[in-house]
């Protein structure tokens, strides 16, 4: 989770405190839960005031919320691997991949229920996170759409639906993982036969 500093008087000082307290966000939510994740806590462990926590984040959800996303767009770039099998099936190994982490899906289950009740955080949770993860599926989709990959009768928002829809539910709703074979059966489920290639995991 490293931001790219630019020349900017202090952006470096600003990135490298951002950092530490994001770190510091995820590590602490390993360590204690979602319930024990402070304000305090966060200052104590990145070396950061409260009042700059607070100028930056209004609360210790956006906090983790901001950690998780920067966390995903690193570890769950959008893949340009030739074909719309392969860069589904690579998005979909790198995202899993992620959700193996079990402080990531711990934190994840807490923000989804946070968001259930903290209206504005809601928002800023579909904003920031959801639709985030959901645009770098939609690249993907479109691309393939113009290269004439894509099947017939399934718009792309239907196959983030399909694909996001399955993962919430097994992560929210069941003790399932999210495993190989899963990716394996929603590529099977979103493109056209002929378009899968090769390099396809046996389901299990």
């Amino acid at each position: 989770m490293n931001d790219k500093p630019t020349a900017r008087p202090g952006r470096k000082r600003s990135d490298d405190s951002r950092m530490a307290i994001l770190t510091a966000a995820f590590e602490l939510t390993a360590e204690r839960g979602y319930a024990g994740l402070t304000i305090e806590g966060i200052a104590t462990r990145s070396g950061a005031g409260k009042q700059t926590i607070y100028r930056w984040w209004p609360s210790k959800a956006d906090v983790l919320l901001d950690a998780m996303a920067t966390k995903a767009d690193l570890y769950v770039p959008i893949p340009d691997e030739g074909s719309y099998a392969a860069d589904l099936r690579k998005f979909l190994a790198d995202s899993f991949a992620l959700g193996r982490d079990e402080t990531v899906v711990a934190a994840l289950r807490a923000l989804m229920a946070h968001a259930q009740v903290d209206t504005e955080f809601g928002l800023r949770w579909r904003g920031e996170f959801l639709q985030r993860r959901r645009d770098a599926l939609l690249t993907i989709v479109e691309r393939a759409r113009v290269r004439g990959e894509t099947p017939p009768g399934l718009t792309p928002d239907t196959v983030a639906d399909i694909v996001f829809g399955t993962i919430w539910y097994r992560l929210l709703a069941t003790d399932r993982p999210v495993s190989a074979g899963l990716a394996e059966e929603l590529v099977a489920a979103v493109t056209r036969p002929d378009t899968r290639g090769a390099g396809a995991i046996a389901v299990r």
